[in-house]
């Protein structure tokens, strides 16, 4: 039975309409339309991403012959934005936030901070000129969240001023940001495939992506939850980090199912000469470093179709590739903080008001899945003559969220219990929620647990 109109999803799968046929259709969907029941409409983002993934694998795959059946479940789209809460390692939950990330006060307000990898939380000592993470809650209390988060972003930390909804959309960086679509797309005529892209692409019975050969240079949630569903659609996904700022062992856990892990120093030139020769067999590069940091390896994307006509490009970032911020770290955490969804989120402990939060990391994982669905979408798009890149951030994200219509009154919250999995894996027994698609009628699996962190070579399988 079709949602009534009010149920029905953000129809997030149409910024992808210039790589889709003209008469593509969403992909259907099943369950309850809210279940987090809070001030946002967070539901409406976890689906409507996922929806815009499903839709672009069923374009593709219907624009070559026969198509697929690929639907999506409210439950998956639930559990899958709460992977990383839902992952046991041997029995045991992960960890969750540094104890210095988080929400603190200053003189006048609050700020966010991230000091999750070793690195950020040196520059944020740094920044706030104090030797021991004892002293931080009183060097913040004499600045004021202003001068928190330019002097911890100055020494290359991240740290954000909670802000209003309404004073980041005054601001420059909100600016920016209001005319951009959710998922930018550019395309021009494009050079015939080099081969086939994927079973199902071509309309054949084997895995959705098999073939798909995917470049993976995302760090931290996005991307790699991304690039993680890819892999588990059938795609070579190939992931590189460098090896001065290593993964975090959970976070590589999580979103290390159905791909591989390498490790490797472009400074080094034998190093940066075969990742180059890696783009020659590539369908796809996701790139997930903050804007210009990649730009002296000749990895920005106008630099990559130009060296590569033909492969598909798929970039995101923090804040957004114009505006004063466009060069600035930031993550799902600190994002919702500077957008004004903290201050949404926020409410009184007796008599002090503290910023909340939304109830999963959604920013990353919509985001993630919007990466996800322009790469397909890029490839069904490539074998009809269409050459293309495409651009999303997380701010944008956040600001989608804060566009749609908040939920009905009176919405109450539900659990949506999760179906698991288990299996071996080189860190132990890991027990993990499935991909959130159905394929042909049958819950999707990952094909692999994850590979010990930088264990593969700059090859092809």
């Amino acid at each position: 039975m079709p949602h009534p109109a009010a149920d029905r999803l953000p129809p997030l799968w149409q910024d992808l309409a210039p790589l889709l046929p003209a008469d593509t259709e969403p992909a259907p969907w099943s369950g309850p339309r809210w279940w987090w029941a809070g001030v946002l409409d967070v539901e409406g983002l976890a689906l409507g991403s996922l929806q815009a993934l499903a839709t672009a694998l069923a374009a593709g795959t219907g624009a070559a012959g026969r198509g697929r059946d690929i639907a999506l479940t409210s439950r998956g789209a639930a559990v899958s934005f709460a992977s990383y809460t839902h992952l046991r390692v041997d029995g045991q939950a992960v960890g969750g936030f540094a104890p210095l990330s988080g929400f603190r006060r200053t003189i006048d307000g609050w700020v966010r901070l991230h000091a999750n990898y070793p690195h950020h939380e040196r520059a944020l000592l740094k920044g706030l000129g104090v030797a021991s993470p004892d002293d931080v809650d009183t060097a913040l209390l004499r600045l004021s969240a202003p001068e928190v988060e330019e002097r911890v972003t100055a020494h290359g930390g991240v740290a954000a001023r909670v802000r209003t909804p309404k004073e980041w959309a005054e601001s420059p960086a909100g600016r920016a940001l209001q005319n951009e679509p959710w998922i930018r797309v550019d395309t021009e005529p494009g050079p015939a495939p080099k081969r086939a892209v994927g079973a199902a692409l071509r309309g054949g019975s084997g895995g959705v992506l098999d073939g798909l050969r995917v470049l993976d240079l995302t760090r931290v949630i996005a991307g790699p939850s991304g690039s993680r569903i890819l892999g588990a659609l059938g795609a070579d996904v190939l992931r590189i980090d460098p090896p001065a700022t290593p993964e975090l062992v959970e976070q590589h856990i999580d979103t290390g199912f159905s791909k591989r892990s390498a490790v490797a120093d472009f400074a080094d030139p034998a190093a940066y000469r075969r990742f180059r020769e890696l783009f020659e067999a590539a369908d796809v590069v996701l790139l997930g470093y903050r804007g210009g940091s990649l730009a002296r390896f000749g990895l920005e994307p106008e630099a990559l179709r130009a060296d590569f006509p033909g492969l598909g490009v798929v970039s995101f970032d923090a804040w957004g590739d114009a505006g004063p911020w466009a060069g600035r770290r930031g993550f799902d955490s600190i994002v919702q903080a500077a957008s004004g969804i903290a201050s949404l989120y926020g409410g009184w402990d007796g008599d002090l008001w503290r910023p909340g939060a939304l109830p999963v990391q959604a920013l990353d994982y919509a985001t993630g899945l919007g990466v996800a669905a322009a790469a397909a979408a890029l490839m069904g798009a490539r074998n009809r003559g269409i050459s293309g890149a495409a651009h999303l951030s997380l701010a944008r994200t956040a600001l989608e969220l804060m566009r749609l219509p908040a939920p009905p009154p009176g919405t109450e919250r539900s659990e949506l219990d999760p179906e698991v999995r288990t299996s071996p894996s080189a860190y132990g027994e890991l027990t993990f929620v499935p991909p959130p698609l159905h394929v042909d009628g049958r819950q999707h699996d990952y094909s692999r647990p994850p590979q010990r962190y930088g264990s593969s070579g700059l090859v092809w399988e």
